[in-house]
Parts: C-alpha cells; sequence; structure tokens
C-alpha cells in the first residue's frame, strides 16, 4: 500500500472555547464578546427558543450581542442548508445551533460552507455530533455523513441537559461505549492494510471512554456523571478530527444502526442502537474490554432501558446482513465470512441480547 502520504502533515482543528457547567446560556454573550464576535447567526431546535431563550437573549443584551439572523430549524436536506447559508448577512461574525442533533448539524455545515466559527450549544448529549467533524443531512433523501468542521466553540449548560429525558442520556451512554468496539475494528483494518493508523487519536478515543467508565458509581442524575459523559463525547470528537476520519468512534455497530435506520419505520434513538449493537460486536470481537463494558451498561442501567422497548429481533437481524454494505470498502468485524451466523446465534441465544432485542 502507498503508505508514504500516509504521514503528511496536515492542521488540525480543535474547540478553542470550552465551556461545560451550571449557569452557561446566560453566559454565551461573554464568551463571543470575548473572541471580538459581536454579529451572530442564531438557529435553534423547535420549542426551544420560548424555553430558554430569555436567558441567552439577556446575556447578549448585556454584551451588545446582534442576532443577525435567528432561524428554527426544521429540515436538513443539503439544499436548503446551502440556501441559508449563502444568504447569512456579510457581517455575520460566527453561527451558533442551539438544541439537538439536526439544528447542530444544519448550523455546522452552515459554518463549515461559509468557514465561519460555529458554536455549539446542545441541549442533550445523546451523541458526539455536537463536537465531531461530520453531519448527518439529508442528499437526495438519504441520510448521508457529509464532512464539515470541528466546532470553534463548544458551551453546554449542565442546568439544561439535566432537565433533558433519561432517554437521551442513556443515548449518549450508547454512542460513547462504541469506542470500544470502533477503535478495536480500526486497529485490525490497519493491520490488515485497509486503513492509516493515528496512535495520538485512538489514545484519545481510549481516554475518553476511561474518563466515564472508571466511575466510582454511574449516577445519572449527578454532575460529575453529567460532566463526564459531555468530556467523553467532546473528546471523541476531537479525536475523529485528529485522525481525519471517523474511525476513532464508528465501527461495525455504527454499520448496524445506519442499516436500522433505513429498515425501520420507527427507529430508536442512535445511541441505544449503537449501544446495543456494540456489545454484540465486542462479543464477536472477542474483544478484552468486553466486561468491563458490560458491568458499566448494567450499572448505568443501560440495558435495562432498552429492555423496556427492545428492539425488533426481525428487523435486526435484516439489518446485520445489510450492515457491511453500508459504508463500500470498510473493514470491520463484520466484514468477516462467518460474522453473520455467529451474530444472528448470539442474538437467539445470548442471555442480555435476548432481553434487548425481541
Amino acid at each position: 500500500m502507498p503508505y508514504q502520504n500516509f504521514f503528511t502533515n496536515r492542521q488540525i482543528n480543535i474547540p478553542y472555547v470550552v465551556k461545560i457547567g451550571y449557569g452557561k446560556i446566560g453566559r454565551i454573550g461573554k464568551y463571543l464578546i470575548d473572541k471580538g464576535m459581536s454579529n451572530v447567526a442564531l438557529f435553534w431546535s423547535d420549542g426551544l427558543e420560548e424555553l430558554i431563550g430569555g436567558k441567552l437573549y439577556k446575556g447578549f443584551e448585556q454584551h451588545d450581542i446582534e442576532v443577525v439572523c435567528n432561524k428554527i430549524v426544521q429540515y436538513i436536506n443539503i439544499e436548503e442548508v446551502d440556501k441559508v447559508a449563502f444568504n447569512l448577512p456579510r457581517n455575520t461574525d460566527a453561527i451558533i445551533g442551539v438544541g439537538g442533533g439536526k439544528v447542530i448539524d444544519f448550523a455546522k455545515y452552515c459554518a463549515h460552507l461559509l468557514k465561519k466559527p460555529f458554536i455549539s450549544v446542545p441541549t442533550s448529549i445523546s451523541n458526539d455530533g455536537f463536537c465531531s467533524p461530520n453531519t448527518s443531512l439529508l442528499v437526495d433523501g438519504r441520510r448521508t455523513s457529509v464532512k464539515s468542521s470541528i466546532p470553534f466553540g463548544i458551551i453546554i449548560d449542565l442546568d439544561i441537559i439535566s432537565k433533558t429525558p433519561k432517554m437521551f442520556l442513556y443515548s449518549g451512554i450508547g454512542d460513547m461505549i462504541s469506542k470500544v468496539t470502533a477503535l478495536w475494528d480500526w486497529k485490525v483494518a490497519f493491520r490488515k492494510g485497509y486503513e492509516r493508523y493515528n496512535d495520538f487519536a485512538a489514545m484519545l478515543g481510549y481516554h475518553s471512554l476511561d474518563i466515564l467508565i472508571s466511575m466510582p458509581q454511574y449516577d445519572l442524575e449527578s454532575s460529575e456523571f453529567l460532566r463526564n459523559l459531555s468530556t467523553s463525547l467532546m473528546m471523541s470528537g476531537i479525536a475523529m478530527e485528529i485522525a481525519g476520519t471517523s474511525r476513532p468512534a464508528s465501527g461495525a455497530e455504527h454499520l448496524i444502526s445506519q442499516a436500522l435506520d433505513n429498515i425501520c419505520k420507527r427507529p430508536h434513538l442512535h445511541g441505544i442502537q449503537v449501544g446495543v449493537s456494540t456489545y454484540l460486536c465486542a462479543l464477536l470481537q472477542n474483544n478484552p474490554a468486553i466486561e468491563k463494558m458490560k458491568h458499566f451498561l448494567l450499572a448505568s442501567g443501560f440495558f435495562k432501558y432498552v429492555s423496556e422497548d427492545p428492539l425488533s429481533k426481525e428487523q435486526y437481524v435484516q439489518a446485520l446482513r445489510e450492515a457491511p454494505s453500508m459504508k463500500k470498502d470498510y473493514y470491520t468485524v463484520l466484514s468477516e465470512k462467518e460474522s453473520f451466523l455467529k451474530a444472528v446465534h448470539l442474538v437467539e441465544t445470548e442471555a442480555i441480547l435476548k432481553k434487548v432485542i425481541k
């Protein structure tokens, strides 16, 4: 393989502003003005402006921040994003996305197109998208991962995060734990000559896991857990930026989730599907971290939560069959010939999987 091009230097972007704590929504105006940004385009998830806009606008008024565009995001087709981005006022200093994954991706891609700083203000931490260098947009009617830029700033208000439904926290747990199998797939793909490998990105990925899994207890309502989950997901996004690929955070488990999205009329949350698939893929890999990961998913209540609304066995088996075709030339444990039959056998016989996939 032509490895000579793998080691050339390139610019790596990381978030310049990182604020995680209570009451941060009201301080965004200060963070902006400190960086010389006074004119902003503001994008919201539907219904959020009425709930938290007062605190944000109060901070803006105190620091003379002008909102040059204020828009509620309802669609994420790439043509709509392009249209909105290139019609923003020229004096826009920064683009802010406040809300869930849809608005974060919309605003992030706008900023990428215009080469403007993007400020990510997630109101849930259900996956690592708020800090990743990629966006999920509709391209020709299909959800597609599109290259963008990592946020300039990440501001997470734990007052808001602590009030989100538990399903979003469990989704964040599932998306975070997927690094166990994604990093394994990446390393094996490298050893087989299919991929380049970045030791520092991998180290950061493993460390992002340790921050969360090594906690002495998993109280989802505690400030320590919320802060650690936020930090872990953020570091996962940075690992992808360093690697120049989604490999540190996305392997076979994400392919299964992507296939489920295509198959199911009512898919579960991304992180729920990914978390279940991570456990299955770790068993297929004979992953050395399986016991530690299993303990975490049991102790945090993840498996119990999913068992109350399990994934469809029929749809899941179909997703297993289709998963390897979700990305061409993308080696994972599912690329091995015997993996499909082994996976189906585990779904039918393994005690935990029988509870979460029915």
